[in-house]
């Protein structure tokens, strides 16, 4: 396969999972907005900082490294060697469950039953369900080599989904139950999504069109369970050395991306109710980045992965590769600092009215909107890490990757440290200012990267991190203008004067991004012929 052709499947992953995922979330937004109101602040925290934090901690340890690894290189390998491997993340699971559950039982402050009852079973239901997730890990990495457009959007979508309107109603009918709830709807939501993907290979392998096409390595459902022969290894070591560089890697990414949860969860720098706050604000700041940059990410670090040799420099590899790599990547990097600029800009003057929406006075009175608007920032680097990141773990070496496991030990460390201190200093903002300070030093790392990667070459991919200053400047007018007419209208004056306040920034925005079709057209002529491409593919499939 041409990278062009990759290329075309990478944009039709990432624009469908784009819209579908908008959609979804839209529900869920609006479920969430309306559990919120039945809701403390203290259960919210628990819930979405201590119990997620040993979920989401058990899942990434387990798993984070074996998917890294088996979607780098070609399709074309022993998949029932990298099967065996995936299979691994299950008793790996299974360790990381049973000790991380010891330690939330035995070596965290156990919250007053009378406030939150049956903390207990919260936490084991909770660690059962990261297991749970993991018996569909084969299934998800065979269906991301292959890409399989919209499997994955569709499952991890319809499981929230289904999982927010199970959580509603029972904060509704059953409110006595406390963590019962929340516990229930997270083991619902682990077994409809490995449900979705156990229907759709059953169904897929069954069809004689499969049969006839071989589109997959695998021609029927024992294929995928792990399998043991004497001709060969049960693993591909290669395979399994690069996953042990990932592990370490993703020990140390796995603190930085918690970290601020960590540091809540072990030092109680802050209360309960402090924390389901800025849990809050957290997940409003961050959905744009789950709904735009986490599919991006996803479909195209498997792009540079399929199109790039991980261990030859770029003057070894295929010209045209090269080439291709170079030109999504600054396009990518221009599309990541375009988004997080409008988020900043806007963000800014629209944090608090859009707290007031979501969650009524509990968010848009106190520490809420000066939380939003410095995650507003936080979104840009974000943007604009994700990309890189992605290029730059797809592009390098076994070695280099072990070295950037040492920068990444000493930025792990920093970070608790600053989040810690800054967290005394200026409340839960320090977390966020933490955040803010380790992502510049990844994006520098990973920009030193690729500038050593294409110095030789004559393609200039970080030239996509440079506006035009006609565009800078409307930016720059949007916000003076958005910020002044918060001022004045905004937020206490009536529905009146916010509608007007919203039809400046919409005015404001429209500008913004006209300027930005008849400045950035190299960037727009990307989007329209790999968004061309994608719906074009999507009619003939």
């Amino acid at each position: 396969m041409s990278p062009r052709e990759v290329l075309g499947q990478a944009a039709r992953l990432a624009s469908s999972g784009l819209l579908l995922q908008v959609l979804f979330r839209l529900i869920t937004f609006v479920l969430n907005a309306f559990i919120l109101r039945f809701l403390s602040k203290e259960i919210v925290g628990i819930v979405n900082v201590r119990l997620t934090l040993l979920y989401s901690t058990t899942i990434f340890l387990a798993r984070e490294a074996f998917r890294r690894a088996c979607l780098s290189g070609s399709t074309q390998r022993d998949w029932s060697q990298t099967l065996n491997l995936l299979w691994l993340t299950v008793p790996l699971g299974v360790f990381w469950s049973v000790f991380l559950g010891w330690a939330w039982l035995q070596l965290l402050a156990v919250p007053d039953p009378d406030v939150i009852p049956h903390y207990g079973t919260g936490v084991v239901l909770f660690g059962f369900s990261a297991v749970v997730e993991l018996l569909g890990e084969p299934f998800w990495v065979l269906a991301q080599a292959h890409m399989f457009v919209k499997l994955k959007v569709i499952a991890e979508s319809l499981s929230v989904i289904l999982k927010s309107v199970l959580t509603a109603f029972l904060v509704v009918c059953l409110p006595h139950w406390g963590l019962y709830i929340f516990s229930l709807a997270q083991l619902f939501y682990t077994a409809v999504l490995v449900l979705c993907y156990v229907i759709y290979f059953t169904k897929l392998l069954g069809s004689p069109e499969s049969a006839k096409q071989q589109v997959l390595p695998v021609s029927r459902m024992t294929d995928l369970l792990p399998t043991i022969t004497r001709s060969r290894a049960f693993v591909n070591w290669e395979e399994a050395k690069l996953t042990w560089s990932f592990f370490k890697q993703s020990f140390l990414k796995q603190i930085l991306t918690e970290g601020e949860r960590y540091v809540m969860t072990f030092l109680n720098v802050l209360s309960f109710g402090d924390q389901g706050m800025y849990d809050i604000v957290n997940n409003l700041g961050s959905l744009v980045a789950r709904l735009i940059f986490q599919p991006i990410e996803e479909s195209f670090y498997i792009f540079f992965a399929k199109v790039l040799e991980r261990e030859k420099d770029a003057t070894l590899q295929k010209q045209e590769a090269v080439a291709v790599a170079a030109a999504v990547l600054e396009s990518l990097l221009k599309l990541a600092l375009l988004t997080g600029l409008t988020i900043s800009v806007f963000g800014f003057a629209y944090s608090q009215l859009a707290l007031d929406i979501y969650g009524g006075a509990m968010l848009s009175s106190g520490s809420g909107p000066v939380l939003l608007r410095a995650y507003c920032l936080y979104v840009l680097l974000l943007a604009i890490n994700g990309v890189t990141e992605c290029f730059t773990f797809a592009a390098m070496r076994k070695e280099e990757v072990d070295r950037y496991n040492f920068t990444m030990l000493g930025l792990s460390s920093s970070f608790l440290l600053l989040s810690y201190l800054l967290t005394h200093w200026c409340g839960s903002v320090g977390f966020i200012l933490a955040n803010c300070f380790n992502m510049g030093i990844r994006i520098t790392q990973s920009l030193c990267f690729i500038h050593r990667y294409y110095r030789k070459s004559p393609h200039k991919p970080l030239a996509g991190l440079f506006l035009s200053p006609v565009l800078l400047g409307a930016f720059a007018l949007s916000g003076g203008i958005t910020a002044v007419s918060e001022v004045f209208l905004c937020c206490e004056r009536g529905w009146p004067a916010m509608l007007v306040h919203v039809a400046v920034g919409a005015l404001c925005l429209g500008v913004t991004l006209g300027t930005a079709f008849l400045t950035e057209t190299k960037l727009i002529h990307f989007l329209r012929t790999q968004l061309g491409v994608s719906r074009l593919t999507d009619k003939t499939t």
